[in-house]
């Protein structure tokens, strides 16, 4: 449905409270720059999250608790000067979050801890159209409609506002007007609506004069996710690492000049279930990012806590991306080719005895990239969740292409990071079961496997050849070609070269009892 317009003046028009029985209305002395910092806390998953929906939906004005949907919440703590008076005021605390959690709210005076909450209000009845128009139900107003190339004037009362029609009572009758193509004039700002969410307090001061107080509440419409890029060289040996933060904020406000923090682990908050769709960012900066200060990063309780050190100003209804940490340069990486045509299966009270059944893994040999996350690699920082893309110069004109992307959880230091970024084209696999026996009467069962691998390439490819034993817990290796390495209970492994256009083919006889 089209919304009426409105006379853009009364829509930025100013608030203003007159004077109360409890020693007067108190405004904020320091609205422009208030003192303000921001910690952002994440539950966004980095596969399956799009902060276009988010922002789409606040500028549209859709459902107002779509801000309850996105995956994430901030604590907001905001520093203001007011002067009170001794005894009784009530203090307006403007330019607060849309989505502020009142229950959450925290009050301090900074100058005088005496100071006391006797009550708070968490006011959001905010200045719109529809709500204008409701108000005005029965009083005077003027329109102006478009009539072919012309303009005519409306003046009345308003009867109705319902579903974009007006009906107004005019000298001469009534008008059934369509408000999405009328500019409607009203007289005054009625009583009782607010530009601006705001707190309201009722305090009793011991003493009088200036007070520094700080308030902290949590608020809906914030969250953040990291984004690494990784910048391969020419053998695949090493990598330049950069990693950035993407901050969403549809809380309602901006965030000027702001503290900024970002928590990383898995805290648990109260929150519905929500559904996400997917999420992608797709510009890199090509060559390093420079040394610009990234994060500060210090244990939080069980999580990690990442501070700017600088103040940045978290824009209204926007998505931006702030360095997560500076450009680190010649990580060393390992790549791994890796066929593993089987899955770990569960048993249930018999083993699997059908001979063409093979639980499934992949028939391609997938590509890895792995790097420990320690300062001997330029790293050794708890790297938070997201997502992350690789990328490879391309020789001819030396411009950075995609080459795959991988998620990664929660990583402490002195771990390992392991991707997975596609599959081998010119490297395949192909397993066949070549001989199968089963004697039910003395439980025991054999199987023949070949394992072949060939490379279509020019250079050596090294690549790790993984078997799930699945048919039964119990077994032993009768016969093999080459030896191999044992993973876990069922579970092996063997690390082979493959010559240039060549094959590498591994037998082995495996034999189950139960």
């Amino acid at each position: 449905m089209s919304r009426p317009r409105i006379t853009p003046f009364l829509l930025a028009s100013s608030l203003l409270l007159g004077t109360t029985a409890f020693g007067g209305l108190v405004t904020d002395s320091n609205a422009e720059e208030p003192a303000t910092s921001v910690t952002i806390y994440s539950s966004a998953d980095p596969a399956g999250f799009d902060p276009q929906r988010f922002i789409g939906q606040q500028r549209n004005g859709g459902d107002f608790n779509f801000a309850s949907q996105v995956p994430g919440f901030g604590v907001v703590r905001q520093t203001r000067s007011f002067e009170l008076r001794k005894g009784l005021n009530e203090v307006s605390f403007t330019d607060v979050a849309a989505f502020l959690d009142p229950t959450s709210v925290g009050f301090r005076d900074l100058t005088d801890p005496r100071t006391a909450v006797l009550e708070q209000a968490f006011k959001f009845d905010l200045v719109s159209p529809s709500k204008l128009l409701e108000k005005y139900l029965d009083e005077q107003i003027e329109i102006t409609v478009t009539e072919g190339d012309a303009t005519r004037t409306i003046a009345g009362e308003l009867l109705s506002s319902s579903q974009g029609r007006l009906v107004i009572k005019t000298d001469t009758g009534l008008e059934m007007v369509d408000a999405s193509d009328a500019r409607i004039s009203l007289g005054s700002l009625p009583d009782g609506f607010l530009t601006k969410p705001t707190l309201v307090w009722m305090l009793d001061a011991a003493r009088g004069g200036n007070h520094e107080i700080r308030s902290t509440y949590q608020t809906a419409g914030l969250t953040w996710r990291a984004d690494y890029n990784l910048i391969l060289n020419d053998d695949d040996t090493a990598a330049d690492v950069t990693a950035w933060v993407s901050l969403l904020n549809v809380s309602g406000i901006e965030y000027p000049n702001a503290k900024l923090k970002l928590v990383a682990g898995d805290v648990q908050k109260i929150q519905p279930t929500r559904r996400m769709r997917g999420y992608s960012i797709e510009s890199v900066p090509e060559g390093a990012a420079g040394k610009v200060a990234g994060f500060t990063e210090s244990s939080l309780f069980e999580y990690h806590l990442y501070t700017l050190p600088r103040t940045t100003t978290i824009a209204r209804n926007s998505t931006q991306q702030l360095t997560l940490f500076p450009a680190v340069s010649d990580v060393e990486i390992a790549k791994e080719l890796l066929y593993d045509p089987t899955s770990a299966m569960g048993w249930n009270r018999e083993p699997y005895m059908n001979p063409g059944f093979v639980p499934g893994g992949s028939d391609k040999i997938s590509v890895y990239v792995s790097f420990k996350n320690d300062t001997e690699n330029g790293l050794g920082i708890p790297l938070p969740k997201g997502r992350i893309r690789a990328y490879k110069q391309d020789a001819a004109d030396g411009s950075l292409e995609f080459v795959g992307e991988d998620l990664i959880d929660h990583t402490p230091r002195n771990e390992e990071i392991r991707i997975k970024l596609g599959n081998a084209f010119d490297v395949v696999g192909e397993r066949r079961i070549v001989d199968f026996k089963i004697d039910k009467a003395r439980k025991t069962m054999s199987e023949t496997i070949e394992l072949e691998v060939r490379n279509q390439k020019d250079a050596v490819q090294t690549v790790v050849i993984r078997e799930h034993l699945y048919r039964w817990r119990n077994w032993e290796m009768t016969e093999r070609n080459l030896p191999f390495e044992r993973l876990d209970a069922n579970a092996i492994q063997w690390k082979v070269d493959v010559a240039p256009e060549g094959e590498k083919t591994i037998r082995y006889t495996v034999r189950y009892t139960w």
